[in-house]
């Protein structure tokens, strides 16, 4: 099934390849303490959504973690989206590496626009669009009761995080150290655990 709108996912490094794509649309996450891309600049004219937190999933002293309000604004930034003709609609998502904080919001985007595709296949398609994808299980979970989702958006999202466990398995030691290992458990819990 066609995405509604193109999409790209990026981290940081990666913007300046993508200023002439004819991007129509920008959502930026960063942290709290980073300036803003100045390459910006050269991309085109595109509506932006800018979002600050960290990559953590839950609180903890020192992070700003996403919350419900942030979730709320890139689907109020979505529903604009959805509205533009889809010829003319190019979404790019970025934040630090293009890995975490990206690709969590780019389902949810995809939820949103498309109710009905279940979560395994939101996530197939944000796959092939960025392979190296552990979205941040917050803002999944966060979006998942947001759109009403029942768990697909999470129980999909623990698949990803198999699917690359069993790719890198030395991801699980990062992450858990990063405090992220709530979702290395999610991963490990399934039936076919890596």
């Amino acid at each position: 099934m066609k995405l509604p709108f193109r999409i790209t996912v990026c981290g940081l490094d990666e913007l300046a390849v993508h200023s002439k794509a004819r991007v129509s649309h920008v959502l930026s996450i960063l942290d709290p303490e980073w300036p803003v891309p100045k390459v910006f600049g050269h991309f085109g004219a595109h509506r932006k959504l800018e979002r600050r937190f960290h990559d953590v999933i839950d609180e903890s002293p020192g992070s700003v973690a996403p919350r419900a309000g942030d979730v709320q604004q890139v689907l109020a930034f979505g529903a604009a989206l959805g509205r533009e003709p889809a010829t003319d609609a190019h979404l790019l998502v970025h934040c630090h590496a293009g890995v975490s904080r990206s690709s969590a919001s780019t389902a949810l985007l995809i939820a949103q626009a498309m109710p009905d595709r279940p979560g395994d296949a939101i996530f197939a398609d944000i796959l092939r669009i960025r392979p190296q994808i552990w979205p941040n299980l917050r803002i999944v979970e966060m979006g998942d009761r947001a759109l009403g989702r029942n768990g697909d958006l999470i129980a999909a999202a623990h698949r990803i995080y198999n699917l690359q466990l069993g790719k890198r398995p030395e991801l699980a030691g990062e992450f858990r150290s990063g405090g992220r290992g709530r979702e290395v458990e999610a991963a490990l819990a399934l039936p076919d655990a890596a």
